[in-house]
């Protein structure tokens, strides 16, 4: 008598009361997964650089306000920045799907809710990077600026900012690859990333094991490649100090 449950085999011993169980990994299982997980990697890239995106700019306002002089500017930023970070970007994803409905009358896509979770997110962490990237630039280098004849506005924009910006990348891009990561958790809101797809392709084969692995070598090829090309760009100068 034999029984199978995907990769896994039950023999007749296994039935009766021995935990035997013979189990073989199916990587024929595995690498056919893959058409099945490939519509996931669209919607993967889409929440996590759309929101990114989003982040960025929501990063930079934020981060300047973040050292601004004025208190009645500076503090809103520091509560956004502490609470954003200080909450999993799971518990933010829920609220934004399951809760500001209530408050908005009207449900939100869930690919929406994806992307807006990345964004506010993110965009905590980008303020911060943002704050350091930009004191790190010398004063004299604001001081040159205006012995120029530059106003405060030139000598950012033309001096402060291109080197700052500059400095960012490196963390920026590990925000990136962070963000990547983070989207698999939306399956929770049924999402179609890569997480969603695997869950859906299971349901049907029973082979968790072979699926799963397969998920996480394609967010690990679609990192590695950002890595990579973070890697080129410290190569050539165009990154860093």
């Amino acid at each position: 008598m034999l029984r199978h449950l995907g990769s896994v085999s039950l023999t007749q011993e296994t039935l009766t009361g021995d935990p035997q169980v013979d189990f073989q990994f199916d990587w024929q299982a595995a690498f056919a997964s893959i058409p099945h997980l490939a519509p996931g990697i669209p919607y993967t890239l889409l929440i996590s650089f759309g929101g990114l995106a989003i982040g960025f700019i929501i990063g930079i306002i934020f981060g300047l306000l973040r050292i601004s002089p004025t208190a009645w500017l500076r503090m809103p930023a520091v509560a956004y920045i502490e609470i954003f970070r200080g909450t999993p970007v799971l518990v933010q994803v829920l609220f934004i799907f399951y809760g500001l409905p209530q408050l908005l009358g009207s449900p939100i896509n869930a690919l929406v809710a994806g992307i807006a979770a990345i964004a506010v997110n993110s965009g905590a962490y980008i303020s911060e990077i943002v704050r350091g990237g930009v004191q790190s630039i010398e004063r004299g280098q604001r001081e040159a600026g205006l012995s120029l004849g530059l106003s405060r506005v030139q000598t950012f924009r033309y001096i402060i900012w291109p080197q700052a910006f500059r400095r960012m990348i490196p963390p920026l891009g590990n925000q990136g690859i962070i963000s990547i990561k983070d989207t698999s958790l939306f399956s929770v809101i049924g999402v179609g990333e890569l997480v969603r797809q695997g869950q859906i392709y299971i349901a049907t084969t029973f082979t968790a094991l072979e699926v799963y692995l397969m998920v996480a070598m394609l967010y690990l090829a679609i990192t590695l490649t950002l890595s990579l090309a973070l890697r080129l760009l410290e190569r050539k100068g165009l990154v860093g100090q």
